[in-house]
């Protein structure tokens, strides 16, 4: 069978319920990873999931920022935790579904300042990676694994508006593309994304709320990822990730637009 699963940092998962429920009408995923939840746990809105079909839910919720979760149209089975965020936010989730393992991550943005002694925001961020890349350097590469999330790094040139301007801006500076490079060679994940729709093309996930007409500016950044392991990676659907940046249209949206990809589990 096929399992369709998306990623999107929704912005407040309560605000935004009714363009999931859209979502889920309109692409058929079987499986969503959320980012930015906004809520905590208890608040969550369970019946709105579970009459869209998505009636499986693994969350963390945090009071006001952070918050990830799990829906599915299937059974979550426990995965390990990864722990990576020593600050203790809600950032991480995880679950096997149909024997895949996901794991679902809101990495730190990083604040402003690329340097890690003056900035504690951007030492935290290259923390949480450094700290995920020895989490799966341990792990074996022949299990089906799914890395999915907000990762807060765009790291081709051509995942940004402007390389050489969003070289000196916290998301695709030399050390972060660095940090992250070493945790996809970890295990030696697979950027499906990418993979699906390869350089030189421009692709992007993200746009700011500022630009009035965010495809007219399209000054976006691909910072939301799917990520498999060698072990799933045959189990991947060729050309079937994309990103859906028409829903960065709908009224109200998130600043980020859903990401998808279809297994054959």
């Amino acid at each position: 069978m096929s399992l369709r699963v998306a990623t999107w940092n929704i912005n407040s998962v309560r605000l935004r319920a009714d363009q999931v429920a859209r979502f889920v009408a309109e692409r058929a995923p079987d499986v969503i990873c959320l980012q930015e939840i906004k809520c905590r746990t208890g608040e969550f809105p369970e019946q709105a999931f579970r009459d869209m079909g998505l009636s499986h839910l693994k969350v963390m919720g945090q009071k006001g920022w952070h918050g990830v979760a799990i829906a599915s149209r299937h059974p979550i089975e426990d995965a390990p935790d990864t722990k990576a965020c020593r600050e203790g936010h809600a950032r991480c989730v995880s679950g096997v579904i149909k024997g895949v393992e996901i794991q679902n991550f809101y990495i730190p943005a990083g604040g402003d300042v690329a340097d890690r002694a003056l900035n504690p925001k951007f030492d935290h961020k290259l923390d949480f990676y450094e700290a995920l890349t020895r989490e799966f350097g341990r792990r074996d590469p022949s299990r089906p694994l799914l890395l999915a999330g907000d990762f807060n790094i765009a790291p081709g040139e051509n995942d940004v508006w402007n390389h050489r301007h969003m070289s000196k801006i916290v998301s695709h500076t030399p050390v972060e593309v660095e940090t992250l490079r070493r945790l996809q060679a970890s295990l030696g994940f697979v950027d499906v994304v990418r993979e699906a729709i390869p350089e030189p093309e421009k692709l992007f996930s993200w746009w700011s709320y500022r630009a009035l007409d965010f495809r007219k500016s399209n000054r976006g950044l691909r910072l939301d990822h799917l990520w498999a392991s060698p072990g799933l990676h045959p189990a991947v659907a060729k050309k079937t990730a994309r990103v859906h940046d028409d829903v960065r249209e709908w009224e109200r949206p998130s600043d980020h637009a859903p990401v998808t990809v279809d297994l054959a589990v």
